[in-house]
């Protein structure tokens, strides 16, 4: 029940990948073809079989049909059975079957809206309102359901999370260098975490993040040479740049202080220590890290350091 939970609410988050950075709603219209519009009926939506009877292209036009949409679907399968294998043995064995059962769909709602807020910033570099301050909102409104923290805790690592971010890479940097060190889509991603599970998590996943984060871009510049920008987000800023230049004279001011806010629309420097590259998908990788297998890797740590 799990896996198949995961993969149905993984195929709608595909919806959300498509649809939110567009500025599309996610619930209207039904699912249609990217390509051609067609309505897409509920047997052809079918999470992987779907994908997998049709061989990977549209029955109504024919065109391909990403292979992300049925990774993603068999991510949220994965998900669903990892939530039961790890994080639900730490449940009390007493929680009545409505709680657990809502407690697999709240988890399994965070941790796809994380995985979506990732796939958006790989390619749109941007980490949306919706996911991660509705994230954390989610976190403090289910505190009552989930035995792990207090609302105290929760509200407290909501507060800690988002401003060990905030203070020294937005406030702090800004003021050396004149634009901020990191985006506040980051912070607010520290925010959920820490509204999930209290401030450990908030600072488990900003190390371990940025350690994760440090040897994938080495990585790839050491095999390229380069760290290149997503194609969406230069075709973004040559569309504001268009814009800039046809905006009536007095109105080029006001706009171009306020691009200059946007890092995102100053092309980066060459180098691998001015690149610029989405830390966002990091982030979730060390807040899913932490709600899997969070509390055991703490104590392991503890535990290898002497610390009792």
């Amino acid at each position: 029940m799990a896996v198949m939970l995961g993969m149905v609410l993984a195929s709608f988050g595909n919806v959300v990948i498509y649809r939110l950075p567009r500025g599309m709603s996610v619930v209207h219209p039904p699912s249609t073809c990217p390509a051609c519009g067609a309505r897409i009926r509920p047997y052809e939506n079918i999470p992987v079989l779907s994908w997998l009877i049709l061989q990977g292209k549209a029955r109504c036009c024919g065109a391909r049909i990403s292979p992300r949409y049925v990774l993603f679907e068999a991510i949220g399968g994965m998900l669903g059975w990892a939530v039961v294998e790890t994080t639900f043995t730490r449940l009390p064995d007493d929680l009545p079957f409505w709680q657990v059962l809502t407690l697999l769909l709240l988890y399994l709602v965070m941790m796809l809206g994380l995985i979506c807020a990732a796939f958006i910033d790989l390619k749109h570099m941007i980490l949306p309102d919706e996911i991660t301050l509705g994230g954390a909102l989610l976190g403090l409104a289910s505190v009552a359901l989930r035995p792990e923290v207090t609302f105290t805790e929760s509200l407290l690592g909501a507060v800690i999370g988002f401003c060990i971010i905030w203070l020294p890479f937005d406030v702090l940097y800004r003021a050396l260098r004149g634009h901020a060190g990191m985006g506040l889509g980051d912070a607010k991603l520290l925010l959920l975490a820490g509204a999930w599970f209290g401030w450990p998590a908030a600072v488990f996943a900003l190390l371990v993040g940025a350690v994760q984060g440090t040897i994938v871009a080495i990585a790839v510049y050491a095999a390229t040479g380069k760290i290149e920008e997503p194609e969406a987000v230069k075709a973004e800023r040559e569309e504001m740049l268009k814009l800039l230049e046809e905006a009536p004279a007095e109105e080029q001011a006001a706009l171009r202080e306020e691009f200059e806010k946007d890092l995102v629309m100053t092309a980066p420097a060459s180098g691998l220590a001015k690149s610029r590259f989405a830390f966002g998908p990091f982030l979730v990788l060390g807040i899913l890290e932490y709600a899997l297998f969070g509390p055991e890797l703490v104590q392991y740590y503890l535990n290898v350091s002497g610390f009792e």
